[in-house]
């Protein structure tokens, strides 16, 4: 299976080092040997995608609207978006794979009914800004319920969560439970913002495991949590029982393994150290998955729609790639080429 695959990367580049631009944009290469190529460049990709029912098309969200490529990377095309807009996510509706929706930063929610070609926006989600931040909120992560596929979660930096349960044309915000939580001293966290509430509003995954489909698990900043009512409540995973860092930037499930979901969790946003930890039984423990040591804050993990063997992780300074083909037996360092900074997420397929 690896033989046949790819591995992206989405890079941000440098910030606020005019003297060292770095290189941005998407990087890709073969998963067994072979070397990076900078396949899209002149944009910041703050994340790669690569279409669960088509391998053969990926996306790029960046600071200039979406791009896509239909030759599995190896070129990319600026599709019909209508603005300039930073874009952060993707979902692919499982009802319909041309279906498509793209998060946007301002908040904001894109639709597309044609594979990814052109965009519309849809109505501004009417959701409460609960702190003010230096950089405006961002829509993270979808998450689709396989039972009830109107209803979407949608993790937002710094400002929580909403639900949708119309498809994404309008949204609900889900973030009183989580600032509730906030009042407790110990998920306390104010670092760019006007309120305390601020760790448990930064919102970075947001992920439904199939076999529990009305249970969303939320990482952000404080660590992991689940609501069992919609997002009225939100109750804490406490994964430190099992990692002693719990910045929580990326929570996926696995597509190929029966309750199975994969984490990364760091010291902070900007840090040099954090794991992968994997739960086998829906979270209710957790074990370090990755035998790496990373240098810098782990941003997101790539897994492959249909291989449980591969599996990709992205720390964010210094070009620090690793993956393994074997199911977490072995590892191989597969770092970015030339001065990279900034890697905000990771995909294969």
């Amino acid at each position: 299976m690896a033989d046949a695959s790819h591995v992206y990367a989405g890079v941000a580049g440098y910030f606020g080092k005019p003297d060292h631009p770095g290189k941005s944009g998407v990087f890709m290469r073969p998963a067994k040997g072979g070397e990076w190529k900078h396949v899209l460049d002149g944009v910041e990709a703050y994340t790669v995608f690569v279409h669960p029912g088509n391998p053969e098309t990926v996306f790029a969200g960046t600071n200039d609207g979406v791009w896509r490529s239909t030759d599995r990377g190896a070129t990319f095309q600026r599709t019909d978006f209508p603005n300039k807009t930073q874009v952060w996510s993707f979902l692919v509706d499982r009802r319909d794979p041309k279906k498509m929706l793209a998060g946007a930063s301002p908040i904001d929610v894109y639709r597309s009914e044609d594979g990814g070609a052109s965009w519309r926006k849809l109505s501004t989600p009417k959701v409460g800004e609960h702190c003010k931040g230096p950089f405006a909120s961002r829509v993270m992560r979808f998450a689709q319920n396989p039972k009830k596929p109107d209803e979407i979660y949608a993790a937002l930096e710094i400002n929580g969560v909403m639900r949708s349960t119309d498809g994404g044309e309008s949204w609900t915000d889900c973030s009183a439970g989580l600032i509730a939580l906030a009042e407790r001293p110990h998920l306390k966290s104010k670092i760019v913002s006007d309120t305390t509430a601020e760790g448990m509003l930064d919102g970075h995954a947001v992920t439904i495991n199939p076999a529990d489909p009305d249970s969303p698990i939320l990482a952000l900043r404080m660590g992991l949590f689940r609501t069992n009512d919609h997002g009225k409540t939100w109750e804490d995973m406490e994964v430190k029982r099992f990692s002693p860092v719990t910045y929580g930037r990326d929570v996926k499930v696995s597509t190929s393994e029966p309750n199975t979901l994969y984490t990364a969790l760091s010291v902070a946003a900007s840090s040099h150290d954090g794991a992968v930890y994997r739960s086998q039984d829906n979270g209710q423990s957790w074990q370090r998955f990755d035998k790496v040591q990373v240098h810098g804050t782990i941003m997101s993990i790539g897994l492959h729609h249909s291989d449980p063997n591969q599996v990709y992780v992205g720390a964010r300074y210094d070009g620090e790639i690793f993956g393994t083909q074997d199911g977490g037996k072995s590892w191989e360092a597969m770092p970015l080429p030339g001065e990279v900074q900034h890697i905000y997420s990771i995909a294969c397929g």
